[in-house]
C-alpha cells in the first residue's frame, strides 16, 4: 500500500505542499508567468499522478498504515503575479520547425496533463490571479472549482496565433457549453473575472487575494463534510453519463445498480449510520477532532 511518506516526484518548476488531506500544487515559473514548457508539463503530470495514487478516492481509506491522512483536496495555483500564461514562447517557436509527428507528441503530452487533472480523484480547486491564457485556461476548465480575482484576465488565445484551442476544447466545452466555447475560440480575446463567472468559466470571483484565500478555505471545509469516495465516484458518474451509448433502459438499470452499490459500500453505510445516530461521519473533521 502506498504511503504519504513515499518519495515525491522530483520537480524544478512546480512544488507540492501537503497539510493533512489537502495538497497544494504550485506552478513555479513566475519569471515567465508560469508558462508551460515540456519540463513543467511533465513535472505536473508526475505530481498529479503521485497525489492521485494517495487519495482517499483511489485507496478507499482515510489514512495510510502509518496513520497519515490520504488526500481529499488538491489546490492548484501559480506563483507570483499570474496563474499561467499558456504555452511557453519557445515551445511555440519550435512548433514551426517540428515535424507533424513531433508536434503531435507535444500535444499528447499536454493532453495527458489536462486529462490527469480532469480525472483526478480529489476535489480540485484552482485559484487565479493575473492571466490564465490558452493552456492556462485549459487548467481552469479541468478543475472542479475555480476562484478568480475580479481583475484576472482569461482567454482562449490560440486563434491570435492562427491555431486552435483543440486540446483544451473538450474540457472548455464541458464547462461553458458549445455556444460560449465557439464564441471564445473565435474572438480569442481576454475577459475578466466577472465575465468568466457569468459564462461559467469560473465558480467564484473575489476582489482581493485575501478574499480568494477565504473562499478556498470555505470550499475545502464544505468538501470535508462530504464522503471522499462519493466525491470521486461523482466524477466517474458524470464521465459515464457523458459517454453513455446504450439505451435509456440500460442507463436506468445502471443507475439503479450504482445506487445500490454505493448504499452498500463501507462509506455509504457509515454515512447512513452517522445520520441515524445523529453524529458526524468518520470522514468529518468534527469527528476526528473528537
Amino acid at each position: 500500500m502506498v504511503r504519504m511518506s513515499d518519495v515525491r516526484p522530483s520537480a524544478e518548476f512546480c512544488s507540492l505542499s501537503i497539510d493533512a488531506s489537502v495538497a497544494t500544487l504550485t506552478l513555479e515559473r513566475s519569471d515567465v508567468y508560469n508558462a508551460l514548457n515540456v519540463q513543467l508539463i511533465s513535472e505536473l503530470v508526475d505530481t498529479l499522478d503521485w497525489t492521485a495514487q494517495r487519495s482517499v478516492g483511489t485507496t478507499g481509506s482515510l489514512r495510510d498504515q502509518d496513520g497519515s491522512e490520504y488526500l481529499r483536496v488538491l489546490v492548484l495555483r501559480g506563483a507570483g503575479r499570474h496563474f499561467c500564461a499558456g504555452a511557453d514562447i519557445n515551445m511555440m517557436r519550435d512548433a514551426g520547425v517540428k515535424t507533424p509527428e513531433e508536434n503531435r507528441s507535444d500535444s499528447e503530452r499536454l493532453d495527458r496533463l489536462f486529462n490527469t487533472l480532469w480525472t483526478h480523484p480529489c476535489f480540485t480547486i484552482s485559484t487565479v490571479q493575473g492571466v490564465a491564457l490558452g493552456g492556462g485556461a485549459g487548467l481552469l476548465a479541468c478543475s472542479d472549482h475555480v476562484i478568480a480575482l475580479e481583475s484576472a484576465r482569461i482567454a482562449l488565445s490560440e486563434a491570435k496565433l492562427g491555431i486552435l484551442p483543440a486540446v483544451i476544447g473538450p474540457y472548455v466545452l464541458r464547462r461553458v457549453g458549445s455556444a460560449q466555447f465557439r464564441r471564445l475560440a473565435m474572438l480569442a480575446g481576454r475577459f475578466d473575472g466577472r465575465e468568466a463567472l457569468n459564462i461559467g468559466m469560473i465558480d467564484q470571483v473575489s476582489t482581493s487575494s485575501e478574499e480568494s484565500a477565504e473562499m478556498v478555505d470555505a470550499a475545502i471545509a464544505t468538501v470535508m463534510s462530504t464522503g471522499p469516495v462519493a466525491v470521486t465516484e461523482a466524477k466517474r458518474l458524470v464521465q459515464t453519463l457523458e459517454r453513455w451509448h446504450g439505451t435509456d433502459e440500460d442507463l436506468r438499470r445502471w443507475t439503479l445498480d450504482k445506487t445500490s452499490e454505493m448504499r452498500g459500500s463501507p462509506e455509504g453505510q457509515e454515512g447512513l449510520s452517522a445520520f441515524l445516530d445523529r453524529r458526524p461521519p468518520a470522514w468529518s473533521p468534527e469527528d476526528q477532532d473528537g
